[in-house]
């Protein structure tokens, strides 16, 4: 079969002719008919994330049909359009993943591939109301936006929530749950685009955070409640200014590197709760599902490109130009 491979563990990628998966008992063969892309896909070609292994099938969210199953699993899995949890061993507790834990698509191999085999248990069926591409960009996204909000972040009905770097997958999704469960929702870029496409899916309000004073132009919008961030970087201290004391700050990643100079007073001083967020359990996701189903939340999908063009497409998130999740589709 075809699959975009990491050759390398300096990131070298390539499309190209790989073994097909040996189905186990308790396990199944899912035809892929699509991928989502996330960050964690990036960061791997940049030969940047942890424990880098090669060669590995890239690829952590997906979307199929079920083709065959092994011995102990239910024969009415088959012909079914499912949606793969893309983890392994998070293990018992709720309140975080075990050491063993794992996201496929290295050092496991990945959805980035024309077929896969993965445990019964990491599937769930497709929604009706999702296309085969949006529901392959749920996982990751999804269920780190819904971590992030629910039971990290605790975010009720009638709160303010301030979402920064809209325009990312993870942020988007977050943008659509934060606005079906009833919440008041702001939201920073420095694209004005991007703020006109957030507007449209429910923001209340946005500030581009490259112009002065707009920190000054959200606190126009009453006291903000919970922060979700996923960048901290410099303008971390910013959001330690915004949120309400005894407020709560989400942080799911950094991609702007660590905060500098964090501003310790102003944490302590007004009791911020700074809380930190990735992923989410088998739980969740079930729990994702529902409230996608009960609200009829549709993924935001920027693009959809041909498996054979994915090392492009990846490459292409350097300058993160997508609003919503980049697809891949398998032939």
């Amino acid at each position: 079969m075809k699959a975009i491979v990491l050759t390398s563990t300096d990131g070298t990628v390539d499309f190209i002719d790989v073994d097909d998966p040996t189905i186990k008992p308790g396990t199944v063969m899912v035809k892929l008919k699509a991928a989502g892309l996330n960050r964690r896909d990036y960061w791997i070609t940049q030969g940047l994330y942890p424990g880098m292994h090669a060669p590995s099938i890239l690829g952590s969210d997906g979307a199929g049909v079920v083709e065959e199953v092994g011995q102990g699993v239910e024969d009415s899995w088959l012909g079914r359009e499912v949606i793969i949890y893309p983890g392994t061993g998070w293990g018992p507790s709720s309140k975080a993943q075990s050491e063993d834990f794992r996201i496929l698509g290295m050092p496991d191999n990945g959805t980035f591939a024309e077929w896969i085999v993965v445990p019964a248990e990491q599937l769930v069926v497709k929604p009706e109301d999702l296309s085969i591409h949006e529901a392959a960009t749920v996982p990751i996204a999804g269920l780190t936006a819904y971590r992030a909000l629910f039971p990290q972040g605790r975010l009720q009905s009638g709160e303010t929530v301030l979402i920064t770097g809209i325009g990312g997958g993870v942020a988007v999704m977050i943008l659509k749950l934060a606005a079906a469960s009833g919440a008041k929702v702001l939201v920073t870029s420095s694209s004005p685009q991007k703020l006109e496409r957030a507007l449209s899916l429910g923001a209340t309000a946005g500030a581009n955070y490259k112009e002065e004073n707009w920190t000054g132009a959200l606190a126009e919008h009453g006291p903000i409640d919970l922060v979700i961030d996923g960048s901290a970087g410099v303008g971390f201290n910013d959001l330690l200014g915004l949120v309400r004391p005894g407020g709560r700050i989400v942080n799911y990643g950094g991609t702007a590197g660590p905060p500098e100079h964090y501003d310790i007073r102003r944490h302590f001083w007004k009791q911020i709760h700074v809380i930190g967020s990735t992923f989410g359990s088998p739980d969740d996701l079930v729990a994702l599902m529902e409230m996608i189903e009960l609200h009829s939340i549709r993924p935001e999908i920027d693009s959809v490109t041909p498996l054979s063009e994915g090392a492009e497409v990846i490459a292409s998130m350097a300058k993160s130009p997508q609003f919503g999740k980049l697809v891949l589709e398998m032939p």
